[in-house]
Protein backbone atom coordinates (compact mmCIF):
# COMPACT_ATOMS: atom_id res chain seq x y z
CA UNK A 1 0.00 0.00 0.00
CA UNK A 2 1.98 2.64 -1.28
CA UNK A 3 1.48 6.69 -1.25
CA UNK A 4 1.00 7.18 -5.15
CA UNK A 5 -2.59 8.78 -6.18
CA UNK A 6 -5.02 6.18 -6.63
CA UNK A 7 -6.00 5.67 -10.41
CA UNK A 8 -9.79 7.44 -11.21
CA UNK A 9 -11.95 8.95 -13.30
CA UNK A 10 -11.84 12.83 -12.38
CA UNK A 11 -14.73 13.86 -15.00
CA UNK A 12 -17.25 14.63 -12.19
CA UNK A 13 -15.21 14.69 -8.86
CA UNK A 14 -14.42 17.83 -7.74
CA UNK A 15 -13.58 18.02 -3.92
CA UNK A 16 -14.34 20.94 -1.95
CA UNK A 17 -13.41 24.50 -2.95
CA UNK A 18 -13.53 22.67 -7.31
CA UNK A 19 -10.40 20.78 -6.47
CA UNK A 20 -10.23 17.34 -7.81
CA UNK A 21 -9.84 14.47 -5.92
CA UNK A 22 -5.71 14.19 -6.90
CA UNK A 23 -6.04 17.89 -5.69
CA UNK A 24 -7.02 17.46 -2.86
CA UNK A 25 -5.15 13.94 -2.00
CA UNK A 26 -1.96 15.37 -2.46
CA UNK A 27 -2.85 18.39 -0.40
CA UNK A 28 -4.24 16.31 2.74
CA UNK A 29 -2.15 12.78 2.82
CA UNK A 30 0.86 13.99 4.43
CA UNK A 31 -1.44 15.91 6.94
CA UNK A 32 -3.72 12.74 7.50
CA UNK A 33 -0.61 10.76 7.84
CA UNK A 34 1.06 13.24 9.89
CA UNK A 35 -1.36 13.13 12.45
CA UNK A 36 -2.66 9.41 12.45
CA UNK A 37 1.26 8.63 12.85
CA UNK A 38 1.47 11.05 16.26
CA UNK A 39 -1.89 9.54 17.03
CA UNK A 40 -0.84 6.18 17.10
CA UNK A 41 2.79 5.80 17.35
CA UNK A 42 3.04 3.19 14.18
CA UNK A 43 4.42 4.73 10.84
CA UNK A 44 3.65 1.31 9.31
CA UNK A 45 0.40 0.85 10.86
CA UNK A 46 -0.67 4.53 10.09
CA UNK A 47 0.74 4.24 6.34
CA UNK A 48 -1.65 1.05 5.82
CA UNK A 49 -4.54 2.80 7.60
CA UNK A 50 -4.22 6.15 5.57
CA UNK A 51 -3.41 4.06 2.21
CA UNK A 52 -7.00 2.17 3.43
CA UNK A 53 -8.87 5.41 4.25
CA UNK A 54 -7.96 6.72 0.84
CA UNK A 55 -8.74 4.50 -1.33
CA UNK A 56 -12.45 4.45 0.54
CA UNK A 57 -12.80 7.91 0.12
CA UNK A 58 -11.90 7.73 -3.73
CA UNK A 59 -14.61 4.65 -3.81
CA UNK A 60 -17.12 6.85 -2.13
CA UNK A 61 -15.51 10.20 -3.44
CA UNK A 62 -19.43 11.56 -4.89
CA UNK A 63 -20.58 12.01 -1.28
CA UNK A 64 -17.03 11.92 0.32
CA UNK A 65 -16.52 15.66 -1.91
CA UNK A 66 -20.10 16.85 -0.60
CA UNK A 67 -19.17 16.87 3.49
CA UNK A 68 -17.96 19.46 5.16
CA UNK A 69 -15.02 17.85 5.96
CA UNK A 70 -13.48 14.98 3.74
CA UNK A 71 -10.02 15.16 5.77
CA UNK A 72 -11.80 14.83 9.17
CA UNK A 73 -13.42 11.75 7.49
CA UNK A 74 -10.60 10.23 6.35
CA UNK A 75 -8.89 10.48 9.51
CA UNK A 76 -11.89 8.98 11.18
CA UNK A 77 -11.59 6.25 8.54
CA UNK A 78 -8.07 5.21 9.06
CA UNK A 79 -8.49 5.93 13.04
CA UNK A 80 -11.37 3.04 12.45
CA UNK A 81 -8.91 1.48 10.00
CA UNK A 82 -6.25 1.00 13.11
CA UNK A 83 -8.94 -0.47 15.63
CA UNK A 84 -10.30 -2.99 13.58
CA UNK A 85 -6.32 -3.55 12.81
CA UNK A 86 -5.38 -3.88 16.52
CA UNK A 87 -8.95 -6.11 17.73
CA UNK A 88 -8.46 -8.76 15.16
CA UNK A 89 -4.70 -8.78 16.32
CA UNK A 90 -5.38 -9.26 20.18
CA UNK A 91 -8.16 -11.56 19.27
CA UNK A 92 -5.74 -13.81 16.89
CA UNK A 93 -2.95 -13.65 19.59
CA UNK A 94 -5.45 -14.62 22.31
CA UNK A 95 -6.73 -17.42 20.42
CA UNK A 96 -2.43 -18.54 20.05
CA UNK A 97 -2.56 -18.41 23.64
CA UNK A 98 -5.59 -20.67 24.22
CA UNK A 99 -4.15 -23.11 21.50
CA UNK A 100 -0.63 -23.31 22.90
CA UNK A 101 0.47 -26.35 24.82
CA UNK A 102 2.52 -25.65 27.24
CA UNK A 103 6.00 -25.51 25.84
CA UNK A 104 8.62 -28.27 26.65
CA UNK A 105 11.18 -27.41 29.35
CA UNK A 106 14.57 -26.47 27.88
CA UNK A 107 16.91 -30.07 26.72
CA UNK A 108 19.34 -30.21 30.23
CA UNK A 109 22.66 -29.50 28.61
CA UNK A 110 25.94 -28.85 30.69
CA UNK A 111 26.82 -25.00 30.31
CA UNK A 112 30.45 -26.64 28.80
CA UNK A 113 27.97 -27.83 26.01
CA UNK A 114 26.27 -24.44 25.59
CA UNK A 115 29.32 -22.60 25.36
CA UNK A 116 30.91 -25.11 23.76
CA UNK A 117 27.02 -24.98 21.04
CA UNK A 118 27.94 -21.16 21.07
CA UNK A 119 30.90 -21.45 19.63
CA UNK A 120 30.23 -22.76 16.43
CA UNK A 121 29.69 -21.07 13.41
CA UNK A 122 25.77 -20.29 13.02
CA UNK A 123 25.64 -22.42 9.87
CA UNK A 124 26.51 -25.79 11.83
CA UNK A 125 24.87 -24.18 15.03
CA UNK A 126 21.62 -24.19 12.51
CA UNK A 127 22.03 -27.64 11.30
CA UNK A 128 22.84 -29.53 15.03
CA UNK A 129 19.69 -27.76 15.99
CA UNK A 130 17.94 -29.32 13.25
CA UNK A 131 19.07 -32.57 13.70
CA UNK A 132 19.51 -33.46 17.27
CA UNK A 133 16.83 -31.33 18.95
CA UNK A 134 14.06 -30.98 16.14
CA UNK A 135 15.12 -34.55 15.01
CA UNK A 136 15.30 -34.25 11.38
CA UNK A 137 16.83 -36.39 9.01
CA UNK A 138 19.70 -35.46 7.03
CA UNK A 139 17.52 -34.88 4.05
CA UNK A 140 15.26 -32.64 6.51
CA UNK A 141 18.28 -30.73 7.67
CA UNK A 142 19.08 -30.06 3.80
CA UNK A 143 16.09 -28.56 2.69
CA UNK A 144 15.40 -26.89 5.76
CA UNK A 145 18.43 -25.14 5.32
CA UNK A 146 18.78 -24.90 1.28
CA UNK A 147 21.23 -26.62 0.84
CA UNK A 148 22.25 -29.66 -1.11
CA UNK A 149 22.28 -33.25 1.13
CA UNK A 150 26.13 -33.47 0.35
CA UNK A 151 26.92 -30.21 2.53
CA UNK A 152 24.37 -31.09 5.46
CA UNK A 153 26.29 -34.18 5.62
CA UNK A 154 29.74 -32.22 5.63
CA UNK A 155 28.17 -29.17 8.15
CA UNK A 156 26.73 -32.36 10.42
CA UNK A 157 30.35 -33.78 10.20
CA UNK A 158 32.18 -30.25 10.49
CA UNK A 159 30.06 -29.55 14.05
CA UNK A 160 30.43 -32.89 15.19
CA UNK A 161 34.28 -32.95 14.85
CA UNK A 162 33.84 -29.27 16.06
CA UNK A 163 32.17 -30.32 19.32
CA UNK A 164 34.26 -33.07 20.08
CA UNK A 165 37.25 -31.13 20.19
CA UNK A 166 35.62 -28.01 22.12
CA UNK A 167 34.40 -30.90 24.25
CA UNK A 168 37.24 -32.71 24.50
CA UNK A 169 36.21 -36.00 23.31
CA UNK A 170 38.24 -38.99 22.66
CA UNK A 171 37.43 -40.95 19.51
CA UNK A 172 35.23 -43.29 21.51
CA UNK A 173 32.93 -40.86 22.10
CA UNK A 174 33.07 -39.33 18.50
CA UNK A 175 32.01 -42.54 17.32
CA UNK A 176 28.82 -42.54 19.44
CA UNK A 177 28.10 -38.73 18.82
CA UNK A 178 28.24 -39.45 14.86
CA UNK A 179 26.74 -43.10 15.32
CA UNK A 180 23.61 -40.71 15.55
CA UNK A 181 23.90 -39.16 12.24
Amino acid sequence: MGEMAPEWDSSDDLAPAGRSFETWYRATHPRVLAALVVTIGDVDMARDATSEAFTRALHHWSRVHAMESPEAWVHRVAINVVRRSRRRQLLEERLLRRQRLEPPPPPQVAPEVWDALAALPLRQRQAVALRYLLGMTQADVAAAMGVAPGTAAATLHAARRNLASRLQMDDADDAEVTSHG
